[in-house]
């Protein structure tokens, strides 16, 4: 039996986090550890923090690391530290959990004790868990689609939204897309910050009809970049800013300024090159720390796109079935059901 290394107990903004296990391997292509991995978030703390604070926010575990087996964990462990902070948010289904949420550097490194390598934080703050202060955009390519059709709609997105007073954060996803955070007031209710989102992924479908979509069903995107409006849904979540995603190569969601963008590759912001990138730089989100936009113009293209014909679109499949809404069935299983299907 292989020796247990002893735990390594830290001071974190004055709090003491133990680390179990901190020489276990978590990611293949360097060899990176679990103490590695919270060295990472240690040197990144301001960046990471400025994307979780005061946020419910899902823990993600991977116990054995990255190429271990992976679960979601809504509500925090009845085995938790005396000061760790905590929000009640409540599910489509009216159900309620008691979740995480960060408001120090130690509320990260605990959850990276628990095998977090990501984290996941809702678009609200604590202190209104019903209207987010942040809309997201995310970028998904479709299998066949190159980052270079991700970064055109991502400049595309900056454009459409400087044409409606907002302003927002780009992002590496970690992973083969992109995120744009974009601050707004929290006024508006997920429904509304949802409409709102799908009226701009249809305005970047039809400004690049080649290389974004806004379909629903996979068997309508093609080779396209889908802009994801239902990640504005209620209880619906991304990585957030300075994420490792659970890769070998341990690649982050990082933040970048929009001058980079045309330059990007996912595959440069890794643990190993960010925490230096981060010491030179600093974090881009910080440029608009505090702004909160205002999506009054983005709602009225929601009416004009209602007045032309365009109403809801389908939402994902947890949620009950919404106003509105159209059919939740695939096109090509919807031209079949003009009669019944046999019976087993």
């Amino acid at each position: 039996m292989a020796e247990q290394t002893a735990p390594l107990r830290l001071e974190v903004a004055g709090r003491e986090v133990e680390i179990s296990h901190p020489d276990k391997v978590f990611f293949s292509a360097r060899g990176e550890t679990k103490a590695d991995l919270v060295r990472y978030y240690l040197a990144v703390g301001e960046g990471a923090l400025r994307g979780v604070r005061e946020r419910p926010t899902v823990l993600k575990r991977f116990p054995e690391g990255a190429g271990g087996p992976s679960f979601y964990q809504k509500r925090v462990p009845d085995r938790r530290p005396s000061w760790l902070e905590t929000v009640t948010i409540t599910f489509p289904s009216g159900r309620s959990a008691l979740e995480l949420c960060p408001t120090d550097l130690a509320h990260i490194v605990w959850a990276v004790n628990l095998g977090c390598l990501e984290l996941h934080p809702w678009p609200v703050r604590r202190e209104d868990v019903d209207h987010p202060d942040e809309l997201r955009i995310d970028l998904d390519p479709q299998p066949g689609v190159g980052f270079g059709d991700v970064r055109r709609v991502a400049l595309e997105a900056r454009l459409l939204l400087e044409e409606h007073g907002l302003r927002g954060v780009p992002k590496t996803s970690g992973s083969r897309g992109m995120h744009v955070n974009v601050p707004i007031q929290p006024r508006w209710s997920f429904g509304e910050v949802r409409r709102a989102a799908l009226a701009l992924a249809r305005e970047l479908e039809r400004r690049l009809p080649e290389t974004a979509t806004s379909a629903w069903w996979k068997e309508q995107r093609g080779q396209r970049v889908l802009v994801d409006y239902n990640q504005n849904a209620r209880d619906r979540t991304i990585a957030s800013a300075y994420s490792v995603r659970p890769r070998p190569e341990a690649t982050v969601s990082c933040p970048l300024t929009w001058e980079e963008v045309p330059d990007a590759e996912p595959q440069d912001f890794t643990l190993a090159t960010v925490p230096e990138r981060f010491r030179r730089i600093g974090d881009p989100a910080r440029a608009l720390e505090g702004e909160t936009g205002d999506l009054g113009s983005l709602l009225e293209l929601v009416e004009r796109h209602a007045a032309a014909g365009l109403g809801d679109a389908p939402w994902p499949p947890h949620f009950a079935k919404q106003e509105g809404e159209p059919s939740r069935v695939a096109p090509s299983r919807s031209r079949g059901r003009s009669r019944p299907a046999p019976r087993d």
